[in-house]
């Protein structure tokens, strides 16, 4: 269930950097920032394309957080322990994205690539993943909504389905303990 579960949340972990809407600065801000600027190290700004935000969020990405099983409309009791390796995402035509995870099999760890659709609302972005056939673990459906540094949402098929939710960190920041 474990290894099955792995391949749909990857799947579906996708987007959602802090996509903040670019606002113009008033002018205290401006002078706030120039004085900061003279005092702290130069922080790289955001892309504001939201698709490049979501490369930088999902390349060398850890997400780690909770999940809870959904069977006939029940929400399940909670799990903690929900940890997923994202390596890269690339963008391939229109909607189309594969997302590059890092996992375990047996006892070698492999990047498998997964096929996904990402849509944009605005500084939200959606992953979907449609009937994907786990060899030996069923197809898989599920849609996984990225906001800020966080995931959230929902996947059904094979042997089952929930709800998941979590934090996103990434490789230069400090890695969280339980995602080694």
């Amino acid at each position: 269930m474990k290894t099955t579960l792995i391949f749909v949340v990857v799947g579906l972990l996708f987007s959602g950097l802090a996509f903040a809407q670019d606002k113009k600065p008033t002018e205290a801000a401006e002078k706030s920032k120039n004085v900061s600027a003279q005092t702290a190290e130069p922080q790289k700004p955001a892309a504001a394309d939201p698709e490049e935000r979501f490369k930088a969020l999902l390349t060398k990405a850890y997400l780690t957080g909770r999940w809870a099983p959904l069977k006939g409309g029940k929400l399940g009791e909670e799990k903690t322990g929900d940890k997923y390796n994202i390596v890269s995402v690339t963008k391939g035509t229109g909607e189309n994205w594969t997302v590059s995870a890092k996992m375990k099999y047996r006892e070698q760890e492999i990047v498998m690539p997964i096929p996904v659709q990402v849509k944009f609302a605005g500084d939200t972005a959606i992953m979907i993943v449609d009937k994907l056939a786990i060899p030996g673990g069923g197809t898989y459906s599920a849609r996984l909504l990225f906001y800020e540094r966080t995931y959230s949402g929902t996947w059904s098929g094979g042997r089952g389905g929930g709800m998941l939710y979590g934090v996103i960190t990434n490789e230069k920041e400090e890695k969280p303990a339980s995602a080694k």
